[in-house]
């Protein structure tokens, strides 16, 4: 028998209706929830809030609606709150009953100016502190790679500095004294001078070819064993690559506890100052060199290489390919090198000279004051196992950075970088939450302490006891050396 459609009366009462049972049991939300403990929040923030007035929205809310933001892409914070009601995932997953008020969208706005950088910092290191603990992370060769971000502005809100005249209305000149507070932060000549009145932090970029942009960037670490993104960090667009390396490696080792034995990247971090502090820190680069790359392209094309010039020494002098030697000339102490030269004479009667030098005093070469210890990791640089490495980077960055795309990471919502920074942070956390749900189901930890409480909690000779005090214990029978098995009283 067919049957029909009744008319749409809607009833006073519903009985029986539980948001509980109207989500499936492996929704990736009821994976989140179950896995991420987000009332670490209170503590946070705790400073931050007053013990009068109005009662705000439970801060856990808060992270959880910024969460679902960038795990769905929502375009805005106000469609976020709009859709809400229609969605019986997120309201679940919030917390929230069917016929629960919505908070207002500004809610999450001051919610990020209230509790700053560090809060988001705090929950992008306790993602990866529960990787660590769940053997995810191996923390002994990192992968660095950065990638660009477009502000959210407009190429129309760029303003030449230097054309800022006084004779303009009073509102200009707020601007230019603005624009000139945040010149010395810039890296760059162009961004000294042009300048976004909408974002300001944002510097003018120009990426393979295209026309220069407002952009950022972001500089990530990720971790080789299952791709967990163990360090972010977000600047300028016009940052070099290379200026960061140092940085990312630092919050690498503080977030996993386990100091960097290789790191891994392209020829924009294979400079001189990074080679050296490999050397240093006895980190084996696996970084192809930059000098090398650039060789016989722009000014240096048709011209004899560095390598055919010999060092001796005994004389300390370089010999160059017609027999003259080049000898140590002058000191330059902020680039700490020696420069070598042959007379004027002797380069200007050479039949070389053509294709050695475009100078007018003759060719130089320099030679840094720690040439031996570069030597040393340039070898390590050009290693078979160094190739692989390369190689292997080469898919891994592709991947955690397209991961990414999925998540809005190619515009900045926001403005300013500090809120980039939050962004960034939430990204990462989204991406590594679902490398922990997906690589260790029915295992993960539900209460895992900071990336450095957890290394010196897990690893250390106190470990069980610290861990019972937290509420852990260890599954009987289910514990490996590779991946310790945690679960919280609450699980158990």
């Amino acid at each position: 028998m067919m049957g029909k459609q009744p008319g749409n009366q809607q009833k006073l009462f519903y009985y029986n209706i539980s948001l509980e049972q109207r989500v499936s049991e492996n929704h990736l939300l009821r994976k989140i929830k179950k896995a991420i403990d987000f009332d670490f929040v209170y503590q946070e923030v705790n400073d931050s809030y007053g013990y009068n007035g109005n009662v705000s929205v439970p801060p856990p809310v808060i992270l959880k609606m910024l969460l679902l933001l960038v795990l769905y892409n929502v375009r805005s914070e106000r469609e976020l709150l709009e859709t809400l009601p229609v969605r019986l995932d997120w309201l679940w997953f919030l917390g929230f009953e069917l016929d629960s008020e919505v908070p207002n969208h500004s809610v999450l706005s001051k919610a990020r100016v209230r509790w700053g950088v560090e809060t988001f910092k705090g929950f992008f290191e306790r993602i990866v502190g529960q990787c660590v603990v769940a053997g995810l992370v191996d923390g002994k060769k990192l992968f660095i790679d950065s990638s660009l971000i477009d502000a959210n502005a407009s190429n129309n809100s760029v303003v030449d500095t230097h054309r800022l005249g006084h004779y303009l209305k009073k509102g200009y000149r707020e601007v230019e004294q603005r624009l000139e507070e945040l010149t010395e932060e810039k890296n760059g000549e162009a961004n000294k001078r042009y300048l976004s009145t909408t974002d300001p932090d944002a510097s003018v970029t120009r990426h393979s070819g295209s026309r220069p942009k407002l952009r950022y960037k972001t500089h990530r670490g990720v971790d080789g064993k299952e791709e967990v993104i163990t360090a972010t960090q977000v600047t300028a667009g016009s940052v070099d690559d290379g200026e960061m390396m140092e940085a990312v490696i630092a919050a690498h080792e503080q977030n996993t506890g386990e100091d960097v034995a290789v790191v891994v990247g392209d020829s924009r971090y294979g400079i001189k100052d990074n080679y050296l502090l490999c050397a240093e820190r006895e980190i084996k680069a696996h970084l192809p060199n930059l000098e090398e790359t650039q060789r016989g392209s722009g000014r240096q094309e048709g011209i004899i290489p560095k390598e055919a010039f010999m060092y001796d020494a005994e004389q300390d002098a370089f010999l160059c390919p017609a027999g003259e030697l080049l000898r140590k000339r002058n000191f330059n102490k902020d680039r700490q090198y020696y420069e070598y030269k042959a007379s004027r004479k002797v380069c200007a009667g050479c039949e070389f000279r053509a294709g050695c030098t475009r100078a007018k005093d003759g060719r130089s070469l320099k030679r840094h004051v720690r040439q031996d210890e570069l030597d040393r990791m340039l070898e390590i640089a050009s290693s078979a196992a160094a190739q692989r490495d390369i190689k292997t980077r080469q898919h891994l960055s592709e991947r955690s950075f397209a991961r990414s795309t999925r998540y809005g990471y190619k515009r900045a919502r926001w403005r300013g970088l500090w809120r980039m920074q939050i962004q960034d942070f939430l990204i990462a956390a989204v991406q590594n939450i679902q490398i922990l749900i997906k690589k260790t189901p029915g295992r993960v930890v539900s209460k895992a302490q900071t990336a450095a409480e957890v290394t010196k909690t897990v690893w250390s000779g106190a470990a069980t006891a610290l861990l019972f005090s937290f509420g852990f214990s260890i599954i009987p029978g289910q514990a490996t050396t590779d991946a310790w098995c945690f679960v919280s009283a609450s699980q158990r």
